[in-house]
């Protein structure tokens, strides 16, 4: 197992642009609101349809991804509430956006205090306010604009909140469908003895599999089962413990699964097992010789400690590159048992205790083979890391395997626009079976 720590850093400031008004977009709604004027105002209130439109920068993320919308004000009732002209880039809007479907609740938005002057008298201008959110749930989710208050500051600080009438429903403005992220199995299986005649009782270790389930340990000759059977349940850390008897001489490996039968999703990778053949020599005089091979072990090694991935500016948001340091894997077991290496990532921890999803951190696998090497060595599919774990490289079973192999990766980090400025730190997770 080895463990990386990465840090990903943010600055800078951007603001957001605001759309035109009028602008024919897709997803626009009207929806009837009552724009009471502030009391200062001495005006009466404003009442009629709001033109909006909200759009997302990703309609199809997966769960534990960032969302961020966009909350445009194309239209409105209501006024400028001050008694003259109000001038340039004094109007600040904030507003709501509500979540129904797959996920309920509501996203606060804020737009820059940015406008041309509005006469007095007239309707306040368009605006635009964004936001972010966190995708929670698996499957469609709706969004509809919801209140939002205009606020200018001339003089004095006024407020215009305009709400949707009592008794309309938020019309939809737009939707995204969410996917639940991919989970890797990291169901394992460890021997207490690589060897024994036949007969002999090993002790035996499956481990990653969910708490309660019941586990089947058994003997394999290649890709088949042999006779050599024993289960067991898993306890609340999801480890198992049972003694196999391995009578059959086929068997060359052990496996654990749930089900009625072994599957890649449900099963661990084969631990490899050679029974050693007691069979009395000839009694005609000649003797057999006989020299055993001892099988070696599993492991890997890794450079560095840390890794530092690049900065990215704060309001743009976006890619922040990496890589991680170098793993060597050594496989001199001789069986036929293949392997793999998984790894999962923490969230990141920033100032404050700001996080950013853990699933914001993806990755591009590559391994290479040392030459004379009796494995291949197949690299991961480039994709999502997360807190489930995602598959760095493995090898494949084989009548027999073994070989060194040199893995690393490309990370990158998808950081929010307008995260806070700051180091953000993760703990990355590689485990060998």
């Amino acid at each position: 197992m080895g463990m990386a720590v990465l840090a990903a850093r943010t600055g800078g400031a951007l603001g957001a642009p605001a759309a035109a008004e009028g602008e024919t977009l897709p997803g626009r709604v009207d929806f009837p609101t009552h724009c009471p004027a502030p009391q200062e105002a001495g005006l009466p209130p404003a009442d009629g349809p709001t033109t909006a439109r909200i759009a997302v920068d990703n309609p199809a993320p997966q769960v534990g991804d960032t969302v961020t919308v966009t909350y445009q004000v194309l239209r409105t009732p209501a006024v400028n509430p001050v008694g003259g002209e109000l001038p340039a880039d004094s109007l600040t809007p904030t507003g709501r956006i509500l979540l129904a479907g797959a996920q309920s609740g509501e996203v606060t938005v804020v737009g820059a205090k940015r406008n041309d002057p509005v006469p007095a008298g007239a309707a306040l201008p368009a605006v635009t306010m964004t936001g972010t959110f966190t995708v929670t749930a698996p499957g469609e989710t709706t969004l509809a604009p919801g209140g939002y208050t205009l606020h200018t500051s001339h003089g004095l600080d006024l407020d215009t909140t305009c709400t949707a009438d009592a008794g309309s429903a938020a019309p939809v403005s737009a939707r995204l469908t969410a996917t639940a992220l991919p989970t890797a199995n990291l169901r394992s299986v460890f021997l207490g003895a690589a060897q024994g005649r036949p007969g002999a009782r090993v002790k035996v270790t499956a481990a990653g599999f969910p708490p309660g389930a019941a586990v089947t340990v058994a003997g394999r000759a290649g890709a088949a089962e042999t006779a050599d059977r024993a289960s067991a349940t898993a306890d609340g850390l999801g480890t198992a413990l049972v003694e196999l008897p391995v009578t059959d001489r086929a068997t060359t490996a052990v496996i654990a699964y749930e089900g009625a039968a072994w599957s890649a999703r449900q099963g661990s990778g084969p631990a490899a097992y050679t029974v050693v053949d007691a069979a009395p020599p000839p009694s005609s005089g000649t003797q057999k010789v006989t020299a055993t091979v001892e099988p070696g072990v599993l492991g890997m090694t890794q450079t560095g400690e840390d890794i530092t991935l690049g900065a990215v500016s704060y309001g743009d948001g976006g890619a922040a590159p990496g890589r991680i340091g170098t793993v060597t894997v050594t496989d001199a077991r001789g069986g036929p048992a293949g392997w793999s290496l998984i790894g999962k990532v923490t969230d990141f921890t920033g100032p404050g205790g700001i996080r950013i999803p853990g699933a914001s951190l993806s990755w591009t696998p590559r391994c290479v083979a040392a030459e004379g090497s009796r494995s291949t060595c197949t690299p991961g599919s480039a994709g999502v890391v997360g807190p489930e774990g995602a598959l760095l490289a493995s090898a494949p079973d084989a009548p027999l395997v073994g070989g060194t192999f040199t893995i690393d990766a490309t990370v990158t980090l998808r950081v929010p626009p307008y995260t806070p400025p700051g180091a953000y730190t993760a703990v990355l997770t590689l485990t060998l079976s």
